[in-house]
């Protein structure tokens, strides 16, 4: 017998040591294992073999019968142990004891890998968050995958799965996701194992095609749409008696005894029957080959049927047909009953309010004609008082002067119409011009505001620096003469005699003379003062940089030579003179006690400071 691989064995002695939060954490690590050697060699039998001898494979069944809301890593550790569980038992062949293994193991992983797929469908659903759906909805992706690559490696368990109470609930879902997810699922068993619709029961049977076609009867949404077509039509092509099943369950009309327990789930499909559900609901929503190929199907087998059979089938529509009927106008006339009195109460409601905007109505009107005429009656009244008026002040004036009289109320009367023309012509030209008059003052305020603006702005600038003016071109100098010319012929300048022109001539050139000597001259003591500076700086900076004498060479003496004679010969002396005060007796240098060694008495030295070389030239 072969060794065991080292990595199994340290493996399954830290799940026995561990304790029981901490296994499935460690269980997690057969990942790494299974993907070391390539999968399908004999390596990877062997370490498959290995994995299920030593219990890893039972303890990875054991964690996923628990709750993973309590366990450590959660749901996406319970995704990932189902995976490594469907891989460790792929590809794996029993020589000992192989009925434990394939009639009990297997079975029991398929039975876990469905409960954990029921639980996190129901966590999917009831999630509110989007992460939390995505989630959900990964770990659901990753139980099914791994219960379809169990049974493809295993074709016996496609009839468990599908005979298995929690697969059809799972199927039986209004959620769309998981929904596709399970019709592939089916899919892929029937791809995998084309007989078994034919293996399992009735029961079995029957809940599954009711499920696809309420599916079709109950969604628009083409993707459930297209995938329960498309597995109706891998259905029909496995065998003449699923199509005869087909058409015989699913033909319009349902009989009288079974009627009323699919009531609820299929009312809109046996009002139409599979193919008008087919035709009406689905066409033109972007499957239509795999829709016309169950069509055909379908049509063919009903074509092939006996004309008694469809009498037979005509009666069943009649009485279906009659019953939905008669239950439908039962329920018509109960809602309508039960909407009755909330109808009569709107109905009274409305009458009322419309009675009493016309009792408004009426009332305005007649107060508006009872305001006409008394203001019609006031004014007969003026008028009537007004005519009187007239006749008795007509009765006391003279005869010869009621002709004047007649002219002076004609003039009076129409100084009044003209007086209120002008002010009704002066209020409506007033009305006119007041729009413009709010925009012209909206105007005025906008511009003062933006010369404020302005302003503000031009304080805070800081001056530009000053530039210095751009030199003239020809052809503004040519400009600029013939703007002077023009000047100078407008304003012609006093006359001057010839004398007096000469003599102003010579003055002027006399001052300009004196400016242009003074200014070479403060020229020339500008550029001698900037020279001296300069021969001060590096004179300076000479003697601060000058060694000393015990480090002197013989190039540095270079740099205090003067090439003057006259100078050389004197800092020659000064220097002997030193070198005579070093070396004087001491009774010659009493006295001197209280000076620093390094100070020459200027007597001795008989140097004077103005005529002292630096840096190669002599100062002044």
């Amino acid at each position: 017998m072969a060794a065991a691989d080292p990595q199994v064995l340290a493996l399954a002695a830290q799940v026995t040591e561990s304790g029981e939060q901490d296994i499935p954490l460690l269980l997690l690590k057969l990942k790494g294992v299974l993907s070391s050697p390539s999968l399908g060699c004999e390596e990877s039998k062997k370490i498959k073999q290995d994995i299920y001898d030593y219990g890893l494979t039972q303890y990875c069944l054991l964690v996923l019968r628990q709750d993973h809301s309590r366990l450590r890593g959660g749901w996406a550790t319970a995704a990932q142990l189902a995976e490594i569980l469907s891989h460790c038992c792929v590809g794996l062949e029993m020589k000992e004891d192989p009925e434990e293994f394939y009639e009990k193991f297997l079975p029991s992983a398929i039975d876990n890998l469905l409960v954990l797929g029921k639980r996190l469908q129901a966590r999917f659903i009831r999630a509110i968050k989007d992460k939390e759906k995505q989630d959900f909805l990964h770990w659901f992706q990753t139980v099914t995958n791994a219960i379809c690559w169990l049974f493809d490696g295993h074709i016996q368990l496609a009839a468990c799965v599908l005979q298995n109470d929690c697969f059809l609930q799972l199927l039986i879902t209004d959620d769309v996701e998981t929904a596709i997810i399970m019709m592939s699922v089916l899919d892929n068993i029937l791809r995998i194992n084309s007989s078994v619709f034919l293996q399992v029961d009735k029961a079995t049977l029957h809940s599954v095609l009711d499920e696809l076609v309420y599916k079709l009867s109950s969604t628009t949404n083409p993707a459930v749409g297209s995938a329960a077509t498309k597995l109706l039509l891998v259905v029909a092509k496995l065998s003449k008696q699923l199509v005869q099943l087909l058409t015989a369950r699913y033909k319009g009309s349902t009989s009288q005894e079974d009627f009323w327990t699919r009531w609820a789930a299929l009312l809109p499909f046996c009002l139409r029957g599979l193919k008008g559900l087919l035709n009406k609901q689905w066409t033109g929503k972007g499957f239509d080959r795999e829709l016309n190929q169950l069509l055909d199907v379908l049509y063919l087998e009903q074509f092939s049927g006996k004309g008694e059979m469809q009498t037979v089938l005509f009666q069943k529509q009649h009485q279906a047909a009659c019953i939905i009927q008669a239950t439908w106008r039962g329920f018509q006339t109960r809602r309508r009953l039960k909407k009755l009195l909330q109808a009569v109460t709107t109905l009274q409601r409305s009458f009322r309010a419309k009675r009493e905007q016309e009792l408004q109505h009426l009332a305005k009107q007649k107060e508006d004609e009872a305001l006409k005429l008394q203001m019609q009656l006031q004014r007969q009244r003026a008028m009537r008082l007004f005519h009187e008026r007239q006749l008795a002040l007509l009765e006391r004036v003279h005869a010869s002067q009621v002709n004047k009289y007649m002219e002076e109320m004609e003039d009076k009367s129409a100084l009044t119409i003209q007086r209120f023309w002008r002010g009704y012509r002066a209020r409506r030209i007033f009305h006119q011009q007041k729009q413009s008059l709010k925009e012209y003052k909206a105007a005025v305020i906008i511009q003062r505001t933006a010369c404020k603006f302005l302003e503000k702005r031009r304080r805070r600038r800081p001056l530009s620096p000053w530039k210095e003016p751009k030199g003239l071109t020809d052809e503004q100098r040519l400009a600029l003469q013939q703007k002077v010319d023009d000047y100078i012929k407008l304003h012609p300048a006093s006359q001057m005699s010839e004398e007096m022109s000469k003599e102003l001539h010579m003055r002027a050139q006399e001052k300009l003379a004196q400016f242009l000597l003074r200014s070479r001259l403060d020229q020339r003591a500008a550029q001698r003062r900037e020279t001296l500076l300069a021969q001060v700086n590096t004179d300076v900076e000479l003697l601060m940089n000058a060694p000393g004498l015990a480090e002197t060479t013989e190039k540095d003496i270079g740099v205090f030579v003067s090439r003057s004679v006259p100078v050389a010969t004197k800092a020659r002396q000064s220097h002997n003179t030193m070198l005579k005060y070093t070396r004087w007796p001491w009774w010659k240098k009493l006295g001197d006690e209280f000076m620093e060694d390094d100070v020459i008495p200027d007597e001795a030295l008989n140097t004077e400071l103005e005529t002292l070389f630096i840096g190669g030239r002599k100062s002044l």
